[in-house]
């Protein structure tokens, strides 16, 4: 939504002085300009880039209009499901996990958060760090290896905002290229009327205006965009991360939880009291303070 709106401004707000200053819009409208600009921009895209990651680039792009994922009830739901997954890994021991992490869909605790399910990454990061647990990985390890994971994750989710960021340097030197094929056009058009010079000059000058507009009003801004949301997921990996390893080190899966929420982003980190509450909904969740005291006394 805020992207959208974000070009709506953009546009508004140049157009809008444009016309302050009486301009005249159908100068701008040089189809010409745009296929030179267009097309050489996601050609160098094709150059640059093997097929896998303009697949990711296409796929990725969707995100930055419909907003991110990670919102706080998700935060609230996922640690709700590692609770009740970890809960029941206590009272019954690790093993009890491994059909669990082996066919997520068909998992009494996975199948309540379809959400979760869908998301192939997401949840492949969770059960293939659990089915690790499960066979007798160390914690110290277990930690190495999902740090590694993470790490070569976010190293790929980097490549093709990368790419996208190239493209977005590229465009103002596109333009001054189809400037100056305008240019080129207009020296053999002299001798002509002044006023189809004009027009011609108007029109290699637009080129100059689009390439520059399109880099810093839209296809710069949508690859930060596209960087937060990478960001995003990497902090939402890491709260799994947390929680897994806390629990496999001997915490209690309530307390596992709540230093995870310690983990969440501010602007989505869901409170002490929200997330004792979704927990506790569940029916046999233990209160953190009882849990904390349970852990000194022993």
């Amino acid at each position: 939504m805020f992207a959208i709106i974000g070009i709506l401004v953009v546009v508004g707000a140049v157009m809008g002085g444009y016309l302050m200053e009486h301009g005249n819009i159908k100068v701008l409208i040089q189809p010409a300009e745009l296929v030179i600009i267009g097309g050489a921009s996601l050609g160098t895209v094709l150059i640059a880039n093997p097929l896998h990651i303009l697949k990711t680039i296409a796929s990725s792009l969707p995100g930055v209009f419909t907003g991110s994922k990670f919102t706080k009830q998700l935060y609230l739901d996922s640690l709700k499901m590692m609770y009740d997954l970890l809960n029941r890994a206590r009272k019954e021991g690790l093993m009890a996990l491994e059909a669990d992490v082996e066919d997520p869909s068909k998992s009494p605790v996975f199948s309540k958060y379809p959400i979760f399910v869908k998301d192939h990454h997401l949840c492949d990061f969770v059960c293939d760090s659990l089915r690790m647990a499960v066979s007798g990985t160390e914690p110290f390890d277990l930690d190495q290896l999902i740090e590694l994971d993470m790490d070569v994750h976010h190293h790929w989710s980097a490549v093709p905002i990368a790419s996208l960021s190239t493209m977005a340097d590229s465009l103002p030197g596109l333009g001054i290229v189809a400037a100056v094929l305008g240019v080129v056009i207009t020296m053999g058009a002299l001798g002509g009327p002044p006023e189809e010079i004009g027009h011609k000059v108007a029109a290699a000058l637009v080129g100059t205006f689009l390439g520059i507009l399109l880099c810093y009003g839209f296809i710069g801004p949508m690859a930060s965009n596209m960087t937060k949301i990478a960001d995003e997921e990497h902090a939402f990996l890491q709260v799994m991360r947390v929680v897994m390893i806390s629990f496999l080190k001997g915490t209690a899966p309530i307390m596992a939880v709540e230093v995870a929420r310690r983990a969440v982003p501010g602007h989505v980190r869901p409170s002490f009291q929200e997330l004792e509450k979704k927990c506790r909904g569940g029916g046999d969740a233990e209160p953190v303070a009882d849990a904390a005291a349970a852990g000194q006394s022993a």
